[in-house]
Order: structure tokens, then C-alpha cells, then sequence
């Protein structure tokens, strides 16, 4: 199955929880703290793979978690790190913030990494809360919660050269005889439905081919298979243009996919193109190749005679696109934007809306992370807790829009009593 579009889950692991202990020795009467901190949380990491050429790994799971960091120990042992999450993606893959559309990153090159989500740090021990005043801390943190992502994979195929066309022009066909590719062939439109992927040989090159669907008119607008692999032609170099030389009127195709092409993205109509009239092995087709050739000549086109099914024509064809190819300079960086990873807001902001049920909620990137990471049942913990309350600003703005004693206030995944 072809996948070329898909919408993923992804959470980074939740660092370790730090661990409030003592030291315990015998003849020791007072053992200072000895908790150890967590492990940090495992990142979501997006890699490239050579040897994937499609999304279709996401068809059946679209969510994935990293692993949790572990727990700290006691003596003062830091919790095991949380395995990364590696997921696989094919060369040509666009990664982008589901909502926002923001770019993260265009993966090109094997073994090309990004990560997409970044795991929790490790809560604190008890041995981080020990002062002058307090040298035994009832204290710890837990771990800081993994970085959680909605994200948009796209997929573009990156090969040398493109086969264009419109439908039953013998764009399979000529894959087929050109690789070692077998994709599907008939005698009727559209027995393409996905784009295919070949590598050919010729003489010491090896040239990377992909056989896109066959357009019609409207397909920049999404009319028939068009809209959904027009994108595959952006990353090829050169393109193979096939003319059905028995359809009804080759010169009117070869203008109409031209046109498409402009209307999807203008520049593809500026990549050199190798002209074929194919099917050169029917009679009624070489009675007509002069007078193809000679409208198309007025364009200033030059057209190439093939026969895919009986490979006349063929080796020429492929030389030709290959020369084009050496002939082109070097590819230029992407002209996507590249990504500058900016958090959804500033960590010292909040907001405080009330409920329909009467409580309150309390919104702010670093007081949701306080809160996830506290030890409600800890006084000390909960008294630092609002001491980071005090220092926000939060406690005086909750005073000041009304929250009164016994009202409940929710931060993240916490329930609590507001108490003065």
C-alpha cells in the first residue's frame, strides 16, 4: 500500500520521579539525604530510511510513545534514561506542526535524523532541597512530563527523473522495460494509482525513476489522481514526457500536461523534459509520426520515437534524460523554510478562565510543568508549590479575579482546594 500523506501522535517519556530518602547505615544515627535523581524521559526521533519508499508503516498506528525515564534510587542512583522512539520515514519526507502547518524539518539524506519530541528531565532528589536551614528535606520533584506533538508527514518522492503523461500513454510500461520495477500494466486509463519506483542501469549510472500517475485536465485542481501526486514531480530533475501515439491527439496532450504542471507549481515547467512518442510498434502510429514531430519541431520541441512495449527507442530515451541530468547543476538547498523551534508560548505566562461548573482553570506552559512535577502529598513540596505561585504573580491575579476559599482550581491534570 502507498502512503503518502498521514497524521501522527507522538509523546516524548516522562522523566523519572526524584526520590525524597535518608541515608540508612547502622551506628549512623542521622543519614543525610541520599534520594537520587530520574532518568530522563526518551525523545520521538524521525530517521530516515533508504529503504522505505512510502508512509504505509503509519497505516495501522498513528500514535507512538518514547519510554519513561525511570525512578531514582536510593545512595544517590539516577533512574535509567528512557529509550528514544525511532521512527523510520522515507527520503522526501516533509515534517510539519498539525495546525500551524510549521515546518520542522525536509528529510532528504539517509540516516537524517529530527526529533519531534523532546522527553522530560528527571525530577530532583531530596539531596537538591538540603540548605544551611533545612538539612533534611521532605522534598523531591517528580518527573517533568514529555513533550507532546501533533504532526503532518508528507511525503515527496525524490527521484532522478519523472515519467509524465496522461493516462495509458505507457508510463508503466516503459518503467517496467527501463528496471527492474513491475508495477501494474493494462490496456486501459488509470491502471496506475500510485506512484512506482525504479532503478535503472546505464553503463556505470544507476538513475532513480518514479512512474507518476497519468494527469488529466483539472488535475492541479485535484480532478481525477492529479492532485494527490503532482507533488511527487517537484523533487525529479528531468522528466520523461510521454505521448500516447494512438490516442486522439498527442500535440493537444503534450500541451495540456505542460499546462497542468504550470498551474500546480510553476516551476516545474521549467525542467528539462525528453519528448517520446510511444507506441511506435503500431502501424497507425508511425503513419503519424511526421506529423507529430513536425508540430511539435515548430514549438521548438524535439520528439524522440519509442516503443516501450518492444524497447525500440528505449536506451535512446534514457541517455538522453541522462545527459540532461549531468548537464543540470548541482540541486540547491530546499527552499522550504527550515524550522526554529519556538515554544507554543512564553513559559511565564498563564491564563485563568472559570468553568461551567463553577472552578477555575489554570493555563501557563511552566505552572502546568510545576504542578505535574510536585508531590501533592509532600507538605514541604506543596509549600514550595506555592511559593512558584507567589513568585509568578499567579496567587495575586487568582486573588484579584475572584477565587475565593474552597473553590476548586484545575492545572493540568490536578484537582485542587484553593485555600488563602
Amino acid at each position: 500500500m502507498f502512503l503518502d500523506e498521514v497524521h501522527l501522535a507522538v509523546k516524548a517519556g516522562k522523566g523519572g520521579d526524584g526520590m525524597m530518602h535518608f541515608h540508612r547505615e547502622k551506628y549512623v544515627t542521622r543519614g543525610g539525604p541520599d534520594g537520587g535523581d530520574g532518568g530522563p524521559g526518551g525523545d520521538v526521533v524521525l530517521v530516515v530510511d533508504p529503504k522505505l519508499n512510502t508512509l504505509s508503516y503509519f497505516h495501522h498506528q498513528r500514535s507512538f510513545h518514547a519510554q519513561d525515564g525511570a525512578r531514582g534510587g536510593t545512595n544517590n542512583r539516577t533512574g535509567k534514561s528512557g529509550a528514544d522512539m525511532l521512527l523510520g520515514v522515507p527520503r522526501g519526507t516533509l515534517v510539519r506542526e498539525a495546525g500551524s502547518g510549521q515546518l520542522l524539518g525536509d528529510l532528504t539524506e539517509p540516516g537524517q535524523q529530527l526529533r519531534v519530541a523532546r522527553g522530560g528531565r528527571g525530577g530532583r532528589g531530596n539531596p537538591h532541597f538540603a540548605s544551611s536551614s533545612n538539612q533534611a528535606p521532605y522534598v523531591a520533584e517528580k518527573g517533568e512530563p514529555g513533550e507532546t506533538r501533533e504532526l503532518e508527514l508528507e511525503l515527496k518522492l525524490i527521484a532522478d527523473i519523472g515519467l509524465v503523461g496522461v493516462p495509458n500513454a505507457g508510463k508503466s510500461t516503459f518503467l517496467a522495460a527501463a528496471t527492474a520495477a513491475r508495477p501494474k500494466i493494462a490496456a486501459y486509463p488509470f491502471t496506475t494509482t500510485e506512484p512506482n519506483l525504479g532503478v535503472a542501469t546505464l553503463d556505470d549510472t544507476s538513475l532513480v525513476l518514479a512512474d507518476i500517475p497519468g494527469l488529466i485536465e483539472g488535475a492541479h485542481r485535484g480532478v481525477g489522481l492529479g492532485f494527490a501526486f503532482l507533488r511527487h514531480i517537484q523533487r525529479t530533475r528531468v522528466l520523461i514526457h510521454l505521448l500516447d501515439g494512438s490516442g486522439e491527439s498527442p500535440v493537444a496532450d503534450f500541451s495540456q500536461i505542460n499546462s497542468e504542471l504550470a498551474l500546480f507549481d510553476p516551476r516545474l515547467n521549467s525542467k528539462p523534459q525528453v519528448v517520446a512518442l510511444n507506441k511506435m510498434d503500431l502501424p497507425e502510429v508511425q503513419a503519424r509520426w511526421e506529423g507529430v514531430r513536425r508540430d511539435l519541431a515548430q514549438r521548438g520541441v524535439e520528439l524522440m520515437p519509442l516503443s516501450a512495449a518492444t524497447h525500440k527507442g528505449l536506451r535512446e530515451v534514457m541517455a538522453r534524460a541522462a545527459q540532461l541530468l549531468r548537464d543540470l547543476p548541482p540541486p540547491a538547498p530546499s527552499e522550504e523554510e527550515l524550522p526554529v523551534y519556538r515554544g507554543p508560548q512564553d513559559a511565564e505566562e498563564f491564563t485563568l478562565e472559570r468553568e461551567a461548573d463553577g472552578g477555575w482553570r489554570l493555563h501557563g506552559r511552566r505552572i502546568e510543568r510545576a504542578a505535574a512535577m510536585t508531590y501533592w502529598e509532600l507538605d514541604e513540596a506543596v509549600e514550595r508549590f506555592q511559593r512558584i505561585l507567589d513568585a509568578m504573580g499567579i496567587y495575586e491575579a487568582m486573588k484579584q479575579a475572584g477565587v475565593k476559599q474552597g473553590d476548586l482550581v484545575r492545572i493540568g491534570e490536578n484537582e485542587l482546594e484553593w485555600h488563602d
